[in-house]
């Protein structure tokens, strides 16, 4: 048989109605076939032992990872973000702009779509599902690591010139709702297959739920950048956590937001609308030193990446698995409610759902094995081991 044709045993499989404990996961040129109990007599049988198997990992905001940003523009950095990506068990992705320029975040976008139509046919680099624009309509207040010199109104003359560019990649776009013209372009956004997401605001709780009516459906990073919970006015968090059919992205690294907030915020809406994302920034599998998000000075230290001239956290080095690990090790969810957060509810969130995030029968068979103590012991993209 092929090299990517197998049957994978392990002591359990993350499948579509819940953990099965046992069994056998056929794969043939690549593709799932399905679940049995014993193992089909001419496929090689890859066993792990104690380990786990998962649909691989969604991330559907990320910026770079091992010194590269999709932000650069280009498409051979764009490919070692998405070969590391691979090794660390994400799967597919939603490559992530910043608040940059007009031109800048076309030529992003560009640069994104030809890394997709340029994927070397058995490529084991993870699989970019689409692109997801964070910024530049934003408030000041709560820019975060966003810089403030291109901040503007919602526009859909400009999404629909970054679309073009993207050769229709962009999947989601994010506002603060309370700027001029955010009504019509949650509206706008929608007709073009574009998912709203709210952040980076400094919202009221009202103005996020009337986004919420007007289509918008995923808060960004959840906590970071918005206007926070208090009991007399409860903010965009508090939107997040009492509006239903919506997502919530959370950035579980114990630094953006505290075991305890993380517990709340999946208490409230239920884990099912918690989309685990890493915010991960091109020192992602760096050493400690200085970086660039855009055309800001970062500096990763003691773990942690922050602006050079405020000091804020910017975004994280995170990976998927390590969000994972955490919301098991916190007590926060089971693993197979955490492996769920990380795969079928990103993706949709983001509207990518119908081709990643579950094992399912004609999937490609991109996969994550966990070991025992959730390390990624192995991936595969379209049934080719990543080495």
């Amino acid at each position: 048989m092929a090299g990517n044709s197998f049957s994978l045993k392990a002591r359990g499989l993350f499948l579509p109605a819940g953990f099965r404990a046992g069994g056998f996961l056929e794969v043939r040129d690549g593709v799932i076939v399905g679940v049995s109990g014993a193992p089909s007599p001419d496929l090689e049988v890859v066993d792990y032992g104690d380990a786990t198997v998962a649909p691989g990992f969604v991330d559907t905001h990320i910026h770079g990872y091992a010194n590269h940003d999709f932000m650069d523009c280009d498409p051979n950095g764009n490919r070692k973000i998405l070969d590391a990506l691979a090794h660390k068990g994400t799967t597919s992705i939603l490559a992530t702009t910043l608040t940059a320029s007009t031109d800048a975040i076309d030529k992003a976008c560009a640069g994104v779509a030809k890394t997709v139509e340029e994927r070397p046919a058995g490529s084991t680099e993870a699989r970019i599902q689409g692109i997801f624009l964070e910024g530049p309509f934003f408030t000041e207040k709560h820019k975060g690591a966003q810089n403030p010199a291109y901040l503007c109104d919602p526009s859909l003359d400009k999404l629909r010139q970054w679309q073009w560019s993207a050769h229709g990649l962009i999947r989601k776009s994010a506002l603060a709702p309370e700027r001029k013209g955010s009504d019509a372009y949650v509206r706008g956004a929608a007709k073009m297959g574009v998912v709203t997401a709210l952040g980076h605001s400094d919202a009221t709780c009202e103005q996020g739920r009337h986004a919420v009516d007007a289509g918008a459906s995923v808060f960004v990073h959840t906590y970071n950048g918005m206007s926070g919970l208090h009991h007399r006015t409860p903010g965009l968090v508090g939107c997040a956590m009492t509006t239903d059919n919506t997502y919530a992205e959370l950035i579980c690294d114990g630094l953006h937001v505290m075991p305890a907030a993380v517990d709340a915020l999946v208490r409230a809406k239920g884990w099912s609308e918690v989309a685990l994302v890493s915010d991960c920034l091109r020192c992602g599998g760096m050493p400690e030193g200085d970086y660039m998000l855009g055309e800001l000075p970062i500096v990763l230290r003691d773990g942690v990446a922050r602006l050079r001239d405020e000091n804020n956290i910017a975004g994280s080095i995170l990976t998927m698995g390590g969000a994972v690990r955490n919301i098991v090790d916190w007590g926060v969810e089971s693993l197979e409610h955490a492996v769920a957060m990380a795969t079928i509810v990103p993706a949709r969130s983001a509207g990518i759902a119908d081709r990643c995030g579950q094992i399912l029968p004609g999937r490609d068979a991109d996969l994550v094995v966990l070991g025992a103590d959730l390390s990624v012991r192995a991936t595969y993209v379209g049934g080719v081991l990543v080495k």
